[in-house]
């Protein structure tokens, strides 16, 4: 009986820190400046485990606020093809899950992946610029206090966000404090409530305390896609300051491809570029992809090896084909794009009809998998209406995480909503509807 209950008590402490459930001054025990970091709210704590609750044990909730990506039919077709050919084909499925891959990943993978790149995009690259890690997160992980942080001499160095919202998942990336900084950005107002976020370059000052450039494009959570211009004007600005500029492109070029605007790759010996199987249609796989000059490429692998010896392949091996044939590319721009361009555009249209009368604006959906709602003067916070919303059965996530390295007070911080159309069309009709109920009622009691 004692032993069941110590057994109760671990599983009971374990949930409790893993939710960010248990108030802090009830632990006992006493971590390191590093763990304490883990101990503390934040924002993609709350998002994923808003997303495992409701996809494990609340299956009622609208889940407008996650980021996984839709089961797109066709996708998921060839996925499962793919494993059937691997289980009917003697060896290849052990050899998938019973060898470790080296530290920069599947070989194969990463040849086929470069002979594509060079070929479709016209970029330089060879094996040698490829790198596999365990997802996005893990290689931003990575860069983040490879490039920013304490350096040697006392000097410290941080990330510059040159236009925020960007990424939630950012945030607490960092091994020290103080690893971000950021950029307020221009606010464009469109016809139909719409708005665009453009980059401030005459407020954007770079200097020696500044290790790297990163922006995210398609940005998650706005949809937004900054120009080529803007995107080469980065570019050059830290290649000036000798720093690489990191390109976030989860839903970008060549693939997912999740973009509704015109816009070009860019990749040089001085940029990095982040790169995805999730949004794919391949989240369980966790498997990041980090496009980089030879120094950054071996040094990630050496971390990889010493933290996690091997990035997983089973990833890699379900999506060789697909890169090899080039029917990536196909899939990416004849499925995949016009299937959440069409939701994007449903999606605009019912918060359009919900919230007639109500002083909002949605960010102009030019990619990725959101819409970012801006409740111009609403009289309670972002978090608040977070919690009125799940009240309801429908979770979004609050505005005011996605402005990681910005110091300065800004209201507007706390007026937005990201809100995710990946769903199926019938809950994210009644998922908008709730919203725009929810929301005339804050306009109407505070």
């Amino acid at each position: 009986m004692k032993k069941n209950t110590a057994q109760n008590c671990q599983i009971n402490y374990a949930l409790a820190l893993i939710t960010n459930s248990w108030p802090l001054n009830e632990l006992s025990m006493k971590f390191s400046r590093f763990g304490t970091r883990f101990t503390r709210q934040s924002g993609i704590l709350q998002l994923m485990d808003d997303l495992g609750r409701a996809l494990s044990t609340h299956r009622d909730m609208l889940m407008l606020g996650g980021g996984n990506p839709a089961h797109i039919p066709e996708v998921q077709v060839y996925f499962r093809q793919r494993m059937n050919d691997m289980l009917n084909n003697p060896g290849e499925f052990e050899r998938a899950i019973g060898n470790y891959d080296s530290p920069q990943g599947n070989s194969i993978f990463i040849d086929s992946l470069a002979d594509m790149l060079r070929k479709n995009c016209g970029w330089d690259v060879g094996p040698e610029n490829i790198a596999l890690t365990t997802g996005s997160q893990s290689s931003f992980f990575y860069l983040f206090n490879l490039l920013g942080g304490q350096f040697d001499g006392g000097r410290e160095k941080q990330i510059l966000f040159p236009m925020v919202p960007e990424y939630i998942g950012y945030s607490d990336l960092g091994i020290d404090d103080n690893l971000f900084t950021a950029v307020r950005p221009i606010i464009e107002h469109l016809d139909d409530r719409l708005f665009k976020y453009r980059v401030d370059f005459n407020n954007l000052k770079i200097d020696d305390g500044i290790g790297a450039i990163c922006i995210s494009r398609p940005t998650n959570p706005t949809g937004n896609v900054v120009t080529d211009k803007e995107l080469q004007r980065l570019a050059k600005m830290a290649e000036s300051q000798g720093i690489p500029l990191i390109i976030d492109n989860a839903y970008g070029l060549p693939f997912p491809n999740i973009l509704f605007t015109e816009a070009n790759p860019l990749w040089n010996d001085n940029v990095i570029v982040c790169m995805s199987l999730s949004k794919l249609g391949l989240p369980g796989g966790r498997t990041g992809i980090v496009v980089a000059n030879e120094e950054i490429i071996q040094v990630l692998s050496n971390m990889t090896a010493i933290l996690n010896l091997a990035p997983g392949g089973l990833g890699p091996i379900l999506a060789q084909d697909l890169v090899a044939t080039g029917d990536i590319l196909r899939l990416s721009h004849e499925v995949i794009q016009p299937f959440y361009q069409s939701k994007a555009k449903r999606a605009v249209s019912l918060l359009q009809e919900t919230l007639k009368g109500i002083e909002y604006y949605i960010h102009n959906p030019e990619g990725a998998i959101f819409l970012w709602l801006w409740l111009d003067g609403v009289p309670i916070d972002s978090q608040q209406l977070y919690e009125r919303l799940k009240k309801r059965g429908v979770l979004v996530v609050p505005g005011h995480y996605f402005f990681p390295g910005l110091e300065e007070e800004w209201r507007h911080r706390q007026e937005c909503l990201r809100i995710t159309y990946s769903q199926s069309d019938e809950i994210v009709e009644r998922g908008i509807k709730i919203i725009g109920e929810v929301v005339r009622a804050a306009y109407e009691i505070t």
